[in-house]
């Protein structure tokens, strides 16, 4: 998938390549620094490491793997908060640098730790918000599976604000009720289109969930590389939803909800199509549609209230 946020240990990711948060010197160090190279084979990694010899604050270089699962190790230097000017730039071009490397290497998938936010100092936050910003900039042009490891929860949180606000709509969306009076909103819209005959019914030729989406995004005056970006899924996925006997999984047509930027009525009716419902027992389908109801369609922010409340990511 081309980008998600798991809580594991980079060490045991069989990616091709994970990025190791490195000095300057590229010398054994604390941290993931330390997890790595031990993982790795010490000696092996450290004696590729003295052959490079130096790597710049914000670049990148890359050596094999050894005894990891992964296929190659990216060292990346990241800036230290409060002494190196223009902290932010040097932590983007972390990101940049390593993504750079992996494509010019024919990489299909890396995983990063969150640089800079160790005992370099880099506040956690601020280095998720630099993390993402330069990872969707390169999906926006690239096709690449991306991952984000986070060492624990409190590690990746999305604001106090934006918390409390999806907590107080779960609890609300959660009462029966409630939820059945959003689908008599859609219900009486319908009522007030013209209903066809039984005639036009057996005429119109059925229309599947492929035929649907792509109608969809012509309606919209969208590109399917815009719609399948948007929804964070790779291309391969999305050329096999043109089959008209493609059948999705719910997660993929929540993705593709966003993507589309549907308002809850055109949701609901996707989602039909697909053979599913929002859920009134369901924390995830809830929070996707407290974003939908709020017309935030980044895809990215709602995979950050997704993993906050402990659910499965969109798309990924």
């Amino acid at each position: 998938m081309p980008f998600s946020i798991i809580r594991a240990d980079i060490t045991m990711l069989s990616v091709d390549a994970i990025v190791n948060a490195a000095n300057n010197n590229l010398t054994h160090g604390g941290g993931v620094c330390g997890a790595i190279l031990s993982a790795a084979g010490a000696e092996k990694l450290q004696n590729a490491c003295n052959a490079i010899g130096y790597c710049a604050t914000g670049q990148a270089v890359i050596t094999p793997g050894f005894n990891l699962s992964a296929k190659h190790i990216i060292h990346t230097v990241g800036p230290i908060y409060g002494v190196d000017s223009d902290a932010e730039k040097l932590l983007y071009s972390c990101y940049k640098a390593s993504l750079e490397l992996a494509k010019e290497n024919e990489l299909n998938s890396i995983a990063f730790p969150v640089i800079s936010s160790g005992i370099y100092g880099y506040p956690k936050a601020e280095a998720l918000r630099v993390a993402q910003s330069a990872i969707k900039d390169f999906l926006t042009n690239n096709d690449m599976s991306v991952t984000l490891v986070v060492y624990d929860k409190t590690t990746f949180t999305i604001s106090e604000e934006l918390f409390e606000s999806i907590q107080t709509y779960i609890s609300e969306k959660m009462i029966v009720a409630d939820y059945r009076m959003d689908s008599d909103v859609c219900y009486s819209a319908k009522l007030n289109t013209a209903v066809p005959s039984i005639e036009q019914l057996f005429e119109d030729e059925y229309e599947t969930f492929s035929q649907m989406l792509f109608r969809l995004i012509d309606e919209k005056g969208y590109t399917d590389v815009e719609v399948y970006k948007r929804a964070n899924i790779d291309r391969k996925l999305f050329s096999k939803m043109r089959k008209k006997d493609y059948t999705p999984k719910k997660s993929t047509v929540m993705a593709l909800i966003i993507a589309l930027r549907l308002n809850m009525c055109e949701a609901k009716e996707f989602l039909g199509e697909a053979g599913f419902a929002f859920s009134h027992s369901s924390k995830s389908d809830i929070i996707i549609q407290y974003f939908i109801e709020n017309k935030n369609y980044d895809i990215y922010k709602i995979n950050e209230a997704l993993f906050s409340f402990d659910q499965p990511l969109l798309g990924a």
